[in-house]
């Protein structure tokens, strides 16, 4: 099994939130902030970094919203890569924390 990278907290929690579906960097933002309990919190810049990465890496594509008119938003999808990569940082997670709790 190839060993993964721990991923910045950023990086999984834009992955988490698109498991719930396709949102928006706002959203998205948002979101984190809800599912941390306000521990973390991803500022416009660091979103919009994480995100041209994630599309590079080919964690995630970005769509246009179906509203229609100047309010079209940018909505981004979680791709079955981005899934994937999720679903592994965390099993590194869990191991993680089994490893704690036998010491």
């Amino acid at each position: 099994m190839k060993r993964s990278e721990p991923m910045s907290e950023s990086y999984y929690y834009i992955l988490l939130c698109l498991a719930k579906g396709a949102t928006h960097g706002y959203g998205i933002m948002q979101m984190t902030e809800k599912l941390s309990g306000g521990d973390v919190t991803i500022g416009s810049g660091t979103m919009y970094g994480a995100t041209v990465n994630m599309i590079k890496k080919g964690w995630i594509r970005e769509v246009m919203s179906a509203e229609g008119g100047p309010e079209r938003r940018r909505l981004y999808v979680l791709t079955d890569e981005g899934r994937s990569a999720l679903r592994a940082e965390i099993s590194r997670l869990r191991r993680m924390l089994e490893n704690a709790e036998e010491v």
